[in-house]
């Protein structure tokens, strides 16, 4: 059998293969609610043939959405709609998987094929926040620099999130802290230009991420598996580096993290990146030998030979795949045709494979 079709067992729970749908913002949600468009989405992908399904960014807060159509898991009011969605995925035998975040400064924002960029606070938007008051580029608001307070309730946000997910009936909790959003202009000194307890040294710009970890590891069940999609470089002179994530990352292994998503970029506005297939795939790697923690793989994965080799070489320990899985939400199983020779497809699929 093939490395990407075969079972990974992470704190007792196995995933029946490697190819896991990465967080995907879907722009449909009214007050954080999941409705039928999420079930469908999320639940084609799990009838596709994914071992792992996770949801796109769910807000720890109304003020931590991207825009104001997105998930939500900031009230009890949300577990219910949720559940369905994790029972539906469990029904096909995979692992359901939500991601929570909080946008940060890049909140407040309009649905990409919307013209223009903010909302304002008249049309339901409201005032970002970030750990300076620095905004992402000429077209964002300024945010307003989070007080100490506030910092320590996110954290407490975080950790109430992650409890509810629990109770949806996730199995797997990642924390984003990737792509320019609050973690990561914590993270970064480009972004970070505090002066207290939250910024200036490595250990500083590090406190809220690790502060996170702690209190979600101790608020959810042993055998959740707790993920963190990280931005491995700000590809900036003197920004967030490769180096600096695989300290991050021995770090939060400590506190109980199993898995970093190697994702990159999104905090600094001129950013140079050339994507191509596998650009990603060497900082997965760097993360997974130098820290020795367990790594996935993301960032124009399309076919199946490209995503085995991955795993056969040792760079990463699954493969995250996203905009691949749009396109078709059944690459899964057209991919273990062609690697293994047969499929798992649901019987009322097989007649078409």
């Amino acid at each position: 059998m093939s490395k990407l079709f075969s079972e990974i067992t992470i704190r007792g729970q196995k995933i029946k293969n490697k190819c896991w749908v990465s967080p995907m913002c879907q722009y449909s949600s009214i007050d954080g609610f999941s409705n039928n468009w999420h079930l469908v989405h999320l639940g084609s992908r799990a009838a596709g043939g994914a071992g792992l399904v996770m949801t796109e960014a769910a807000a720890i807060s109304p003020e931590g959405r991207i825009s104001p159509s997105d998930l939500g898991i900031w009230k009890d009011d949300h577990i219910d709609g949720l559940a369905k969605i994790t029972n539906f995925i469990e029904e096909m035998k995979s692992m359901p998987a939500i991601q929570i975040a909080h946008s940060g400064r890049k909140g407040s924002t309009k649905k990409p094929w919307e013209e223009g960029y903010s909302v304002g606070i008249d049309d339901g938007g409201w005032k970002p926040v970030g750990p300076s008051s620095i905004p992402f580029d000429s077209q964002s608001e300024e945010p307003r620099e989070l007080l100490v307070d506030e910092i320590v309730s996110l954290e407490n946000k975080f950790a109430d999130s992650a409890k509810r997910a629990e109770m949806a009936g996730f199995k797997c909790i990642e924390l984003h802290m990737a792509h320019g959003y609050l973690v990561h202009e914590f993270l970064s000194p480009i972004s970070n230009k505090r002066t207290d307890i939250y910024g200036g040294s490595f250990e500083n710009r590090i406190r809220f991420a690790s502060n996170i970890v702690k209190k979600v590891r101790e608020e959810i069940s042993e055998n959740i598996i707790l993920l963190v999609r990280i931005s491995a470089t700000d590809y900036a002179e003197n920004g967030w580096d490769p180096n600096q994530s695989v300290e991050l990352s021995i770090q939060l292994k400590k506190l109980g993290v199993d898995l970093i998503d190697c994702s990159s970029g999104g905090n600094f506005f001129n950013q140079k990146i050339t994507p191509k297939p596998n650009y990603q795939v060497s900082f997965a790697k760097k993360i997974k030998k130098e820290a020795e923690i367990k790594t996935g793989a993301v960032g124009l994965i399309t076919n199946p030979d490209q995503a085995e080799n991955i795993l056969l070489n040792d760079e990463a320990d699954v493969v995250f795949m996203g905009r691949e899985l749009l396109r078709n939400p059944y690459w899964p199983l057209h991919a273990m045709k062609e690697l293994d020779g047969s499929n798992t497809a649901p019987n009322q699929y097989l007649r078409s494979f």
